[in-house]
């Protein structure tokens, strides 16, 4: 792995925008997943603007449309062809160059699918090529080429790719890619690789031009970001004291973490920090030790348990948000009874629940044992309900007290208020 300058591709930038010159062109992006995925989005919007675009919300209105991947569940394939068969006849009529990039696009079976049901896309790109999309897009319009751009490697990390945020107060910065645990539902590994930390240099440099620009909060992204490594011993706990000295920063946050990863020295780093906001994500997945095992998640049902009991202790105003998986391969009604426990004793202020989807590729789609859907969705309402009980516990904490807030902006459903986070949510 590298660390490079975004240099070269400049060059290519600078050739689009010429054969764009006088041209008024549009440009989409649809977004599918993850924080990492619209940070990524963000840098091709950066790029595609300093090719001469201006971005639309209208596919159907754009010269260039892209489609930036997820391949965690099976419902953003979904997504994904259902928007390329709408676009079909649109394609015919006004050559509009389509371009699909993201994790999906790593995996051989989506590509083979787009090739042989879809062939009308111009752009296939992966997670290790989003900084060579000026030059895919570039022999795209030149050379009338279908364009075909993936990278089965870990990828090099690229500094200095240009990037229009979608926000002027909240900033997402990415501190690492790729992910070494290999829980055996997740297809992220092996379609963004092992994980790679960018240099700490370059993340601080980043946070403080945020800050010379009027932004007042940032989310620390990585697959797994509390095992960032920034070499010579600097650790995710450094980073977080770091950015706590940042002037202008008044926020803090970090997704995702994992529970293996949450050591003694990011608990006393977050208690510290009055700016690192104390709703601290703690993806649980399962309450089964048995499918924790199976799911290769690294902790049990005690462990989970400690840790939260360890952060409480150390920050008493502490409140946890969590994933979980509903109807994982072999999951017994026990195993399903130990999720609903560790809810009932945690009360997550947020839980975002899935039903378990089987994706190509891991291990845990070839396990025998999988589970009735009519089961998963009882098992999932089930779940819901006992959430949805604790949320007026939970706010009732917040009565009678002041927060501090960010104004965010107007409501989008009522412009006559306005929309804001504590440091809490």
């Amino acid at each position: 792995m590298e660390i490079l300058e975004f240099k070269e591709e400049n060059e290519y930038i600078d050739k689009v925008r010429k054969l764009n010159e006088g041209k008024d062109l549009k440009y989409s992006i649809l977004t599918m997943g993850c924080m990492l995925n619209e940070n990524d989005s963000e840098k091709l919007s950066g790029m595609i603007e300093k090719m001469g675009y201006t971005k639309c919300d209208n596919p159907k209105k754009s010269d260039l449309i892209v489609f930036n991947t997820c391949c965690i569940r099976e419902n953003a394939e979904d997504k994904l062809f259902g928007n390329l068969g709408e676009l079909k006849t649109y394609k015919k009529e006004t050559g509009a160059i389509i371009a699909i990039g993201g994790c999906m696009m790593q995996e051989k079976h989506i590509q083979e699918k787009l090739n042989k049901s879809y062939p009308y896309f111009d752009i296939i790109f992966g997670t290790h090529t989003i900084n060579k999309f000026p030059e895919d897009l570039y022999k795209s319009l030149c050379k009338k080429e279908k364009v075909q751009d993936v990278l089965d490697i870990d990828g090099d990390i690229y500094e200095g790719i240009p990037i229009k945020r979608e926000d002027n107060i909240r900033a997402l910065v990415t501190i690492m890619y790729g992910c070494d645990n290999y829980c055996t539902y997740c297809i992220v590994p092996y379609v963004r690789g092992r994980e790679r930390s960018r240099n700490p240099e370059d993340i601080l440099k980043e946070i403080k031009e945020l800050a010379g620009k009027g932004y007042k909060e940032v989310t620390l992204l990585g697959q797994n970001v509390n095992s960032y490594n920034g070499g010579n011993g600097y650790k995710f706990s450094n980073l977080l004291k770091d950015v706590q000295k940042i002037e202008g920063i008044e926020r803090i946050r970090f997704i995702s973490p994992h529970p293996k990863d949450f050591t003694d020295d990011v608990i006393i780093a977050i208690k510290e920090s009055p700016k690192v906001c104390k709703i601290l994500h703690l993806p649980l997945q399962s309450g089964s030790t048995n499918i924790l095992k199976r799911m290769n998640r690294k902790h049990t049902k005690e462990s989970f348990l400690e840790l939260v009991d360890k952060i409480k202790k150390e920050i008493p105003e502490a409140v946890f948000s969590t994933d979980i998986i509903v109807g994982f391969p072999g999951e017994t009604e026990e195993d399903f009874e130990d999720t609903l426990d560790v809810v009932r004793k945690v009360k997550f202020e947020q839980v975002y629940m899935f039903i378990y989807s089987r994706r190509k590729g891991t291990p845990a789609d070839k396990m025998e044992d999988q589970i009735d859907e009519k089961i998963k969705h009882k098992r999932f309402d089930r779940l819901k309900k006992l959430v949805e009980s604790q949320v007026p516990e939970n706010n009732k904490k917040y009565i009678g007290t002041k927060q501090k807030i960010i104004v965010e902006g107007r409501s989008k459903t009522n412009k006559d208020m306005l929309t804001r986070k504590n440091r809490d949510e």
